[in-house]
């Protein structure tokens, strides 16, 4: 009998998606590994139990999770499903461990070694297995989709006998892939798209989607992005310039759809109450970073609000959730790509090389310790504590020499830096 992967179903009632595929069952199966998928694990994602069977997987239940020598996961493990894994397990996720450091001491009390997917260095060899850029480019595209379905008239222009109905006008805060993915969807929805972002090379990718870009372009603006492709966080004087353009142009959008975070600290404020109120009655406001406090003053977190002035301010959780069938088939795609590289294909067993650049880059705990370098001080003292997992938000970039996680956190929006083809 050859080594165990489990893949779960998720317990955290905001999370549809599932870690495997019948496709990456399929794969796995063919590397010489037992797989067990949990009854239940993908239904929410429109995978019945009979297509992971028909792939090659067991059907199990939750206690299998102690035979697993790799538990394949959404989010992260709480403090219950820690204590059915057995010590040493390989466990894969999107771990969210910025502000949830008693979280992580808990992964390493559980003498599980943890990976944490959204930590994937940027570089050619590790594309594939980028979490975040897949899950953000669905979030992008579903920021859209629920704005135009709160927006209550059409998005495109069209010319009718009866007269013409004007296109819609949508402003995009943030461009990285997620942000490209809501302007590319927007323009295909008809709209008039504008978008804003503090690094230079966006400027660029906005008009390779059609879009006009909005923005202070000083000095600092031309100096604002780091060598792996973040924003960096700007001047108390450019956030006072480039607030006073964004409010202008704002009291004229219909859709507006914001993404900004930086990871480890509260999302950035970007829009105001003052700019709500110069809303158009009938606007939506997408607020992409609700999980992390929102960039909308009034947002709240797994709610639609209304102000006084018939704004709409959407604070869906989870957003590539809402499109989950899709969402897992590409999130499954990710893990088997990285679990692939951790698989003595001669043994067929799982064999961590330590050294690999993408092992030093994404692993958090390992034999009882918090070992990446940005939690070990942080978290040296093992206490374990259940915390609500958090949706990830997303980036991307193709090329940096050094893993980006083991870089300070600099600021991003739900994207980083993409190309223009991730749109």
């Amino acid at each position: 009998m050859g080594q165990t992967v489990f893949i779960p179903r998720e317990i955290d009632a905001n999370e549809p998606r599932v870690a495997a595929s019948p496709d990456t069952v399929k794969r796995l199966v063919s590397l010489g590994l037992d797989v067990i998928v949990e009854a239940g694990a993908g239904t929410l994602s429109r995978i019945p139990d009979a297509d992971f069977a028909k792939a090659g997987a067991s059907i199990g239940k939750a206690a299998d999770a102690g035979k697993a020598d790799v538990v394949l996961k959404v989010r992260r493990p709480t403090e219950a499903e820690l204590k059915a894994y057995k010590n040493g397990a390989a466990v894969i996720a999107i771990m969210d461990p910025y502000g949830n450091e008693p979280a992580v001491a808990a992964l390493a009390k559980a003498g599980v070694t943890a990976f944490a997917m959204e930590f994937m260095p940027r570089i050619t060899r590790a594309q594939v297995m980028d979490v975040l850029s897949s899950q953000a480019n669905l979030a992008g595209y579903q920021a859209v989709i629920d704005g135009a379905a709160e927006y209550d008239r059409a998005l495109p222009m069209m010319m009718t006998a009866a007269g013409t109905v004007p296109a819609a006008k949508i402003f995009i805060m943030g461009v990285g892939v997620a942000g490209l993915q809501a302007i590319a969807t927007a323009r295909r929805l008809g709209a008039v798209v504008t978008a804003t972002d503090v690094r230079p090379a966006a400027k660029e990718q906005v008009a390779s989607l059609g879009a006009k870009f909005i923005a202070v372009e000083d000095e600092e603006f031309k100096q604002a992005e780091t060598a792996g492709g973040y924003a960096k966080e700007m001047s108390k004087e450019y956030q006072a310039k480039q607030a006073a353009l964004t409010a202008e142009h704002i009291a004229k959008q219909d859709i507006v759809i914001t993404t900004a975070l930086i990871p480890g600290r509260p999302a950035p404020k970007l829009v105001s109450a003052a700019m709500l109120a110069s809303m158009k009655p009938g606007s939506v406001i997408v607020d992409l970073a609700v999980e992390r406090g929102g960039n909308v003053e009034g947002a709240v977190a797994g709610k639609v609000v209304t102000t006084a002035n018939d704004v709409k301010i959407v604070g869906h959780l989870n957003m590539a959730g809402r499109v989950a069938a899709s969402a897992s088939l590409l999130y499954a795609k990710n893990l088997v790509a990285f679990l692939e590289t951790m698989i003595d294909k001669d043994a067929k067993a799982i064999a961590i090389n330590r050294d690999d650049e993408l092992v030093k880059a994404t692993m958090l705990t390992d034999a009882g310790k918090v070992v990446h370098p940005n939690f070990a001080n942080s978290a040296a003292t093992p206490a374990a504590k259940a915390v609500k997992p958090e949706m990830a938000a997303a980036p991307k970039k193709a090329a940096a020499k050094k893993p980006a996680a083991a870089k300070k956190p600099a600021a991003r929006s739900t994207a980083g830096k993409a190309s223009k083809g991730d749109a």
